[in-house]
């Protein structure tokens, strides 16, 4: 996948893209990101990218002029989605993760200060997506959210197969408990059921405690999992249990 990122402060992404699992994907051609200046787009001789708000209003408004420049650069004749990272478009989930994976290449704006010329978002970007419902100083970090989690899902990624299909939110549900050695640590002792070797209680049993922590910490997202008969009487049980208490 290629992953065109276009931004003011191209500085903030030599880290994060510089390490872990998203550097190994780098290395090995799994995935490509390209930063790009935004002010490199511009024609006038201070590189100027925002004005003010036409109407009055407080902050700037990042103007249309680099930001068509710089994606009709990268596209060329190709059919490229725009994606435009601002605090109004849809909210990310592991679901739209999985669905921006299915892209061979996309592109990235970073938004900042009060936002784009409403242009922008009319005749250039294909998607708005915002991570969360909070205000952050420019659409960078989100970029690092959405191609993190992006990258997760591409295959051989992360190296085991099928990895990524078992984290928190893959499958509606937050993940089960992990253990690992000591089997005693402190008095605190692993669940037999994960030292008896049998991998269809083991599966069942961790299927049951996402269920569980997810009931307890995230119940809205029940409202959306795939449950069998057998899991919503699990479910209607531990509901039961605990309204008698």
């Amino acid at each position: 996948m290629k992953i065109h990122i276009l931004t003011l402060f191209p500085n903030m992404f030599a880290g994060p893209f510089d390490e872990s699992i998203i550097k190994r994907a780098r290395e090995r051609g799994l995935v490509s990101i390209s930063i790009y200046n935004l002010r490199h787009y511009t024609q006038d001789k201070h590189h100027v990218v925002d004005d003010y708000p036409y109407g009055g209003g407080r902050g700037m408004v990042l103007k249309p002029e680099p930001l068509f420049e710089a994606v009709e650069s990268i596209r060329g004749d190709a059919r490229i989605p725009v994606i435009l990272l601002t605090p109004q478009g849809r909210l990310f989930s592991q679901q739209v993760a999985q669905e921006l994976a299915r892209y061979d290449e996309m592109i990235l704006i970073c938004g900042h200060y009060e936002g784009v010329d409403e242009r922008v978002r009319e005749h250039l970007v294909d998607d708005e997506i915002s991570i969360g419902d909070y205000v952050l100083s420019g659409g960078e970090i989100a970029a690092m959210v959405v191609v993190d989690a992006v990258a997760r899902q591409l295959p051989g990624v992360l190296g085991a197969e099928g990895a990524a299909g078992e984290d928190s939110h893959a499958l509606g549900l937050l993940e089960y408990p992990q253990y690992t050695r000591p089997q005693l640590f402190r008095g605190w002792a692993v669940p037999e059921v994960l030292l008896s070797g049998n991998h269809a209680h083991i599966a069942k049993w961790r299927r049951q405690q996402s269920i569980l922590r997810t009931l307890r910490r995230r119940p809205d997202l029940l409202e959306r999992a795939e449950l069998s008969p057998e899991e919503k009487g699990f479910l209607e049980e531990i509901k039961k249990g605990n309204q008698a208490r």
